[in-house]
């Protein structure tokens, strides 16, 4: 009888299949671990947008107030520290005022606000912002230079951010005395 390698009904042995076996399974833990923190740092980008346009949002409202509670120029009071008419001293809420009837940019020193209290209006954000967190503090800052001083000449507005991955970003602004 003559022997054809084609009709042999040889396999794989033991050894192999382990030394198999062994491979596959180092191939694999090399593709997780070089996958896997990839994957986990992938949602970053959609959290960052996300606290961009809170941050955005809440900035727009506070620079879109008066300067200072006495320099409401549509109340004809003109700007503060010019015409013995002083600019406050104490940043903050002025008495009970609540976000909906903050009326100056400093009232909002102090605000903090989470995913569940962003909506203040009619519109919800409430399931996308729900693990955010929202600190604002407001500064005199007339000399521009981040860093508090008694100058009235201008107001710096840092917001800052917590996201879900409890990394913080933090935004600012300058609101001057115009």
């Amino acid at each position: 009888m003559r022997y054809n390698p084609l009709n042999s009904n040889r396999g794989f042995t033991l050894i192999e299949m382990i030394i198999g076996i062994v491979v596959f399974a180092v191939a694999m833990t090399m593709m997780t671990t070089l996958i896997l923190p990839r994957a986990e740092k992938s949602i970053d980008p959609i959290y960052q947008v996300r606290a961009a346009k809170l941050a955005s949002s809440l900035l727009n409202e506070i620079t879109g107030k008066a300067f200072d509670e006495n320099s409401n120029t549509s109340l004809g009071l003109g700007r503060c520290d010019e015409n013995s008419n002083p600019c406050s001293t104490t940043l903050g809420p002025d008495g009970a005022e609540t976000r909906d009837s903050f009326n100056d940019v400093d009232d909002y020193d102090g605000l903090e606000i989470d995913g569940l209290l962003l909506n203040h209006t009619t519109q919800s954000y409430q399931d996308l912002y729900t693990d955010y967190e929202l600190a604002v503090s407001v500064i005199y800052d007339g000399d521009y230079d981040g860093v508090a001083d008694s100058s009235k000449n201008a107001k710096l507005i840092t917001i800052t951010v917590t996201m879900p991955n409890q990394e913080t970003v933090s935004f600012a602004a300058y609101r001057s005395n115009y």
